[in-house]
């Protein structure tokens, strides 16, 4: 039988890693003019755990209108590749139809200190409330629609005569594919978080939404005093990730319509450390705490006195109790999960410490610095939980305690809701502020220290202008032949790539970059000689980029590397030299962009040796 590549794409975006180490909006569903991506084969089919992946026209039209508004979210810097890309395709825009844009987008700007991330978000709520083009029909004005949406309807029109005009019906199935390529890179991490996030919780996702609907019948309507009478009708519920290019990078906008809950992820989002774990946690917490609505009503009076005091203080906070207590449960959840992992990491590194440590004193340098890295993640999440408590998280301390207490009992998470809701003391609550103070400032300087060290690093050049000149063309370059990758035109990659070695001789971040594009060759090959072909130039590049590495500044590449190198050599059955691989990737430790955690889970999967 002939074989399939079982290679795991590698992430596009390691290029970056290797180079830099509500309130409902009543509008038509936004599913109805989006394209669903097509599921991958796996054995973590994302679907069965409510999350999809879509690519909106609407959305990229209304960005793409943004863009010829002047929205500009990084002023200063190099445009990204697709972005610049929309620049070039928009340069012949009519002027007039261009100056109308820019001066609603100018009129319409909120005030400082609004980021580019706020500029947008209204934006994006419009696009969502808009029909499928090419009428891309707007709502009726009312009451109903938020505020925020409501201050930009009127771009609407423009938004329509934009898409009529600028000719960007013909653009969009290009730009469909870079969208496709970006949902196809988040696919993975986002499927490990979910993973990790159900496995921390013990839970699987509710999908399924009952709604009690009444049954009209022609005598009911006849006879006002004959019983209603109601059924049951189910409805699918979904996280939805849209990719947004031309976003705001770094900001995430999260939007609940009914029981579709989108995340617009902006590219080169990393879904591990970022606002999507917290929106997969409140579409997975949501209908949860929706089963326990009679004992959270039960405790309003208590959650009302918390509040109360917030307001005392000053802040602003919902008045819903059934809010509060999801957002004091989703912020517990988040911060106890990141200090679960943080610990896990910081243990491994400490075993691989202690057993590569000469002598007693070396163990217990290792032991002193361990304990104050353990002080310093906790008194993190303390800072964290004393945050969302401030912002109307009143319960958000006391969800994390009791968190704590259950992680390891292997039970859902669902079985202690009634137990937790029930038993919390408002008195201690409303403490919970000045008992964290101390861990809070500890974390607050602790946090200066770093920034300060990070400005100071910044600031003391180890190079001279023209060598980080050179640096900065060199990732410019890299981040335009990601663009080519995405579109899976490897030759062309290639040659690009082969033209920067001359151009950057002895660089690992190129070889590493080579290889790369030959193993995603690899893995759309159909001839199992060509397949092979590829994936031993992939090894070779792998091993100039280690040859050409520094461990003191390569660390990740080197961690990358060796783990790539050993899945190579899995996949070909080649179980000693892959060891051999995983093995060296791990001994690099769990560096930031390392491949560490891929290279233990990797080494466990390899048969056994014989």
């Amino acid at each position: 039988m002939k074989k399939v590549v079982s290679l795991t794409i590698f992430s596009l975006l390691n290029f970056a890693v290797v180079c830099a180490q509500t309130k409902p909006t009543p509008a038509a569903s936004p599913r109805s003019a989006a394209q669903v991506q097509p599921r991958e084969s796996s054995g973590f089919e994302l679907a069965e755990y409510g999350v999809s992946f879509q690519t909106d026209p609407r959305l990229i039209i209304m960005m793409a209108a943004l863009e010829a508004a002047g929205f500009d979210p990084t002023p200063g810097s190099d445009a990204s590749v697709f972005r610049a890309q929309v620049r070039k395709d928009l340069a012949d825009l009519d002027p007039d139809l261009r100056s109308r844009l820019r001066t609603f987008y100018e009129r319409n700007k909120l005030p400082a200190p609004a980021t580019a991330a706020d500029q947008a978000a209204r934006y994006v709520s419009l696009a969502f409330a808009l029909g499928p083009p090419p009428s891309l029909e707007a709502p009726a004005r009312s009451e109903e629609l938020p505020n925020s949406l409501l201050e930009v309807l009127d771009f609407a029109p423009l938004v329509q005569e934009f898409y009529r005009r600028s000719h960007i019906d013909e653009k969009l199935p290009g730009y469909t594919r870079a969208y496709q390529a970006e949902g196809d890179r988040l696919r993975k991490p986002t499927a490990e978080m979910v993973r990790a996030i159900l496995s921390y919780l013990h839970t699987r996702p509710i999908t399924v939404s009952l709604e009690r609907v009444e049954i009209k019948t022609p005598t009911a309507r006849k006879n006002k005093n004959t019983p209603k009478s109601y059924t049951s009708r189910e409805r699918e519920r979904h996280l939805i990730i849209v990719p947004d290019l031309l976003g705001a990078p770094g900001a995430i906008n999260f939007r609940v319509i009914g029981d579709e809950y989108y995340a617009i992820l902006p590219e080169g989002t990393d879904p591990a450390s970022s606002e999507l774990r917290r929106g997969y946690l409140q579409y997975v917490i949501d209908p949860l705490l929706l089963r326990f609505n009679r004992e959270i009503a039960a405790r309003r009076e208590q959650i009302k006195q918390l509040l109360a005091e917030r307001e005392k203080a000053g802040a602003q906070v919902s008045p819903d109790v059934f809010l509060v207590v999801s957002r004091s449960l989703v912020a517990a959840a988040d911060a106890r999960f990141d200090e679960v992992r943080k610990l896990e990491i910081l243990s491994r590194d400490a075993r691989a410490r202690l057993a590569s440590a000469k002598d007693g004193p070396a163990r217990a340098a290792i032991a002193k610095d361990v304990q104050a890295a353990i002080a310093g993640i906790k008194d993190d999440t303390v800072a964290r939980l004393a945050d969302e408590y401030e912002r109307g998280a009143v319960l958000a301390f006391y969800f994390a305690e009791q968190l704590a207490g259950i992680e390891n009992s292997g039970f859902d998470v669902g079985n202690f809701l009634v137990d937790m809701i029930s038993s919390f003391d408002p008195a201690r609550e409303a403490r919970r502020l000045a008992e964290s103070a101390e861990a809070r400032q500890r974390a607050l300087a602790a946090r200066q220290a770093r920034l300060s060290a990070r400005k100071a690093e910044i600031e003391t050049p180890i190079y001279s202008e023209a060598d980080a000149a050179h640096a900065a063309l060199l990732v410019k370059r890299l981040a335009e032949i990601e663009q080519t990758l995405r579109l899976k035109d490897y030759n062309v990659a290639e040659a690009r790539l082969k033209d920067l070695v001359r151009e950057f001789p002895g660089e690992p971040r190129i070889f590493f970059a080579l290889a790369q594009t030959a193993s995603l060759a690899a893995a759309d090959a159909t001839d199992e000689d060509v397949q092979a072909e590829r994936l031993n130039r992939a090894l070779g590049n792998y091993r100039l980029a280690l040859e050409a590495s520094s461990p003191e500044t390569d660390r990740a590449l080197i961690s990358r590397a060796h783990e790539a190198m050993g899945r190579i050599y899995a996949f070909l059955e080649k179980s000693a030299e892959a060891k051999k691989e995983f093995d060296e990737a791990i001994k690099v430790g769990d560096v930031p962009g390392g491949a560490y955690n891929d290279a233990v889970e990797g080494k466990r999967k390899l048969a056994p040796l014989k």
